[in-house]
């Protein structure tokens, strides 16, 4: 039995290790039940605060992880508990070794062609041509969503990965869900493919383990990637230290009123 859910700014997360993670993926994989993964980092939390379809796509999930340290901190300092960030990119590649170990099919949707080709090239040549049941880019209109979708419903895939910047890869899954309920675990990794394939270079583990990997990544994508977290990493501080400030008053507002039937 999971956990019970941590409320943070709203959104429920699982308090679960990696290895709990990769636990729930592969009993519901053993057993055909289904789940529908997302992770959620600063960015995302910020996100989901205006756009309502996003909110609703990731609290719809049947387990919601913390990707970002920060989550993990921050999810503390307001007195919710987290054991550990469950990283997206690492997820992907521990579930990709146990697709090989008990023999599971995976589908990669999403980024380049040449960028998915290529990951899939890696994981074929590490374990085999077993685990793939099909792979496709992300270049793809609204009209053709459900095509699509039927494309990876049809492979035979147990596990499916999407590739996609949200909240396209959220809502897709969320609004195709029923397409694609033949497929046992689906999870957004965002840019992991271009992680994998060598296109991207993943910040040193050190800087992962200080809540740095942000910044690593603006070193390599400043004019990109400037607003993204410097404007939206104050933007998640203000929520957080709001949600603060608002746990403090009504605090002591309890106290004050307590003591006045005392």
């Amino acid at each position: 039995m999971k956990p019970t859910r941590v409320n943070f700014l709203g959104i429920p997360l699982d308090p679960l290790t990696m290895q709990q993670t990769i636990d729930e993926v592969d009993e519901a994989i053993r057993t055909n039940a289904r789940i529908n993964h997302v992770v959620i980092n600063a960015g995302k939390v910020v996100s989901m605060q205006t756009d309502k379809q996003l909110f609703e796509s990731v609290v719809s999930c049947d387990i919601i992880n913390a990707d970002g340290q920060a989550i993990v901190w921050a999810s503390r300092f307001l007195g919710g508990y987290l054991p550990e960030r469950v990283a997206g990119a690492d997820l992907m590649q521990e579930l990709v070794k146990l697709a090989a170990q008990k023999k599971y099919k995976c589908f990669f949707l999403g980024a380049k062609e040449e960028i998915v080709k290529k990951v899939v090239d890696i994981y074929t040549q590490q374990y085999g041509t077993s685990i793939i049941a099909g792979y496709r880019n992300g270049y793809f209109k609204k009209e053709e969503e459900e095509a699509v979708a039927k494309q990876i419903s049809d492979s035979g895939a147990q596990l499916l990965f999407v590739a996609i910047t949200s909240p396209k890869k959220e809502n897709f899954m969320y609004a195709h869900r029923n397409l694609l309920a033949k497929v046992n675990f689906t999870m957004g990794v965002g840019g992991t493919f271009d992680v994998v394939a060598g296109f991207t270079k993943r910040a040193p583990v050190w800087m992962q383990k200080i809540g740095m990997e942000w910044f690593y990544r603006f070193l390599q994508e400043p004019g990109r990637m400037w607003k993204r977290y410097l404007v939206g990493n104050s933007k998640f501080i203000y929520l957080v230290m709001k949600q603060k400030f608002n746990q403090l008053f009504n605090s002591k507002h309890k106290q004050r009123t307590g003591n006045s039937y005392v």
